[in-house]
């Protein structure tokens, strides 16, 4: 899977926008991450693949994320 390289190819605004909308943004962040767990293979993509499925629907992490994205470029372990 390279979901992950064309979510990081994808314009910030894009990226943005993506991550904000209800439900797409979770399931954006899944793809993302299922993607680097796929790709790499370590155990920590993996654990933040599975903590994200289990309780990556709240705001919380989400918000994390979105933070993190504009200010780095790329989701907390997702490079």
């Amino acid at each position: 899977m390279k979901f992950d390289k064309w979510f990081n190819k994808q314009s910030r605004l894009i990226q943005v926008i993506l991550l904000v909308i209800p439900f797409v943004g979770w399931f954006v962040e899944l793809g993302v991450r299922l993607s680097v767990a796929l790709r790499t293979k370590d155990i920590i993509h993996i654990l933040v693949f599975v903590l994200f499925l289990l309780v990556g629907w709240g705001w919380i992490l989400n918000l994390i994320d979105l933070i993190y994205l504009v200010l780095k470029g790329h989701l907390i372990l997702a490079k």
